[in-house]
């Protein structure tokens, strides 16, 4: 018994001292991004020494406070969307190069950034180069049971990509969106706009059904999916609008149940579009038949702002918050926006309860296609521009870089003070170790120090500048 006592009693001790290494504060490492580009997601030589928090030479006013102590959502991952004109761009290179570029978007080692989150679209989105549903059919007829779906575009492109990511990053989340129902089910007959009709509710929800059983079968597990991408766009080709109301049905009486009965546990998520209309998700949130069924809101930022999120949180703060979209684009040898975009995207999105932050969209050509005809982006350059094999790192990249490769899935986001024109958001990793991002937007030069368990370092940010600090 005594040898059993003295072996628990030295257990505790290096419990003790591990916990006691861990609450030590470390010295901070730096990596910038310069809005001239001189520094892109770039390791700073000097590491920055947490020291007493008062006062010193060069000591700056502003401080910005970092607490472990108060948290709030954890997060789910940072990625892109994988639109089939990504994938058709990728397989089209050299295959020993496009292992070499998805080695260095999703690994975590070395020069990988990391990314942790995908979104697929469920048929053709609008970075497609034509439309295509996975029950397409002639004029005229209908599929009720949905027996001739098939994902035979997605076999070319998109899940060959997809089976070589996953080799790279098992636990990646994949989220799935449709920006339409097939033409048949639609009251317009067409791809682009029109309404999904009432008596084909249960046909769609089998549409979902086979997609997410269909994927699996690819070895492909759809995290999460929403209803209908930006639900009141009816300009993308393709697109479909469906209505508050329309949606709360479908999720309440036909989605909600068609997943309970086969077994399905991929998320339902709402919405999918700006938050500028938050009374959509929060009327289907309000009704108990379909809200037990829902994860959560999935979100875009093209209009309204990332505070309209908090709200909704607020409202039912068991439901979770998702950003499924955005686009940020810079021009080649135009102004290098990656403050504003920081500031606005991932830190706005983040501190507003989202768990996760996805860009739009992975892939374009120096054209910024593939795109469908009449409804397809032509402004939407892709984190990165694939020509050949040539492969141009833009805006979007950069910005997510600065998350993904810094914070991995399972983080939380801890609490973070701001100051005028600094932007801040923060997050402890599950290794024990903080990220702290921020952005100067403002066009001159700001100093500041970061303060956190008693400690501080002073640094500084060159004006419309990014910096993630590790410690």
């Amino acid at each position: 018994m005594r040898l059993r006592l003295a072996s628990c009693w030295a257990i505790a001790a290096v419990l003790v001292a591990t916990v006691a290494i861990a609450q030590e504060v470390r010295n901070a490492q730096m990596w910038l991004t310069n809005a001239d580009r001189s520094a892109l997601v770039a390791l700073q030589p000097t590491q920055l020494a947490f020291g007493p928090v008062g006062g010193g030479a060069g000591d700056a006013s502003v401080v910005v406070d970092v607490n472990d102590m108060a948290q709030f959502q954890s997060m789910d991952g940072f990625g892109v969307a994988l639109t089939g004109g990504s994938a058709q761009l990728l397989m089209k290179m050299d295959p020993a190069k496009r292992a070499a570029l998805l080695k260095e978007l999703f690994s975590t080692g070395g020069d990988g950034i990391g990314v942790s989150y995908l979104r697929l679209s469920i048929g053709a989105s609008d970075m497609n180069d034509h439309v295509f549903s996975y029950d397409d059919l002639p004029d005229g007829q209908t599929d009720p049971d949905v027996k001739k779906f098939d994902l035979g575009q997605d076999k070319q492109d998109v899940i060959p990509v997809m089976k070589e990511i996953l080799a790279i990053a098992p636990s990646i989340k994949i989220l799935g969106s449709p920006w339409s129902a097939p033409a048949w089910m639609k009251t317009n007959g067409k791809v682009k706009g029109g309404n999904l009709k009432p008596e084909f509710y249960d046909a769609f929800a089998t549409y979902f059904v086979k997609y997410v059983q269909g994927m699996k079968a690819e070895g492909i597990t759809i995290d999460a999916i929403t209803v209908e991408n930006e639900p009141l766009n009816p300009k993308n080709t393709p697109s479909m609008v469906v209505f508050a109301n329309e949606e709360d049905e479908f999720i309440g009486k036909h989605l909600g149940p068609s997943f309970a009965k086969a077994g399905i546990k991929t998320k339902i998520l709402l919405y999918d579009h700006n938050p500028d209309v938050t009374s959509y998700p929060l009327s289907i949130l309000g009704d108990a038949e379909a809200s037990k069924y829902v994860d959560g809101t999935a979100f875009h930022l093209y209009g309204g702002d990332a505070s309209a999120l908090t709200p909704v949180h607020d409202a039912y703060p068991n439901k979770n918050l998702y950003l499924t979209e955005q686009s940020v684009n810079s021009r080649p040898n135009g102004p290098f926006g990656i403050a504003v975009a920081v500031a606005r995207v991932p830190i706005g999105s983040t501190r507003n309860w989202s768990k996760n932050v996805l860009f739009w969209n992975l892939a374009a050509d120096p054209q910024n296609g593939p795109h469908t005809n009449d409804g397809g982006c032509t402004g939407c350059s892709g984190a990165i521009t694939i020509d050949g094999d040539k492969v141009t790192r833009n805006l979007a990249y950069y910005a997510l870089a600065h998350f993904s490769k810094f914070v991995p899935a399972g983080s939380i986001r801890i609490q973070s003070s701001e100051a005028e024109q600094l932007s801040t958001v923060a997050f402890l990793r599950p290794d024990g170790k903080v990220a702290l991002v921020t952005a100067n937007v403002g066009n001159f030069d700001k100093a500041f120090r970061v303060r956190y368990h008693g400690k501080a370092f002073t640094t500084a940010l060159p004006s419309e500048s990014v910096a993630t600090y590790v410690w």
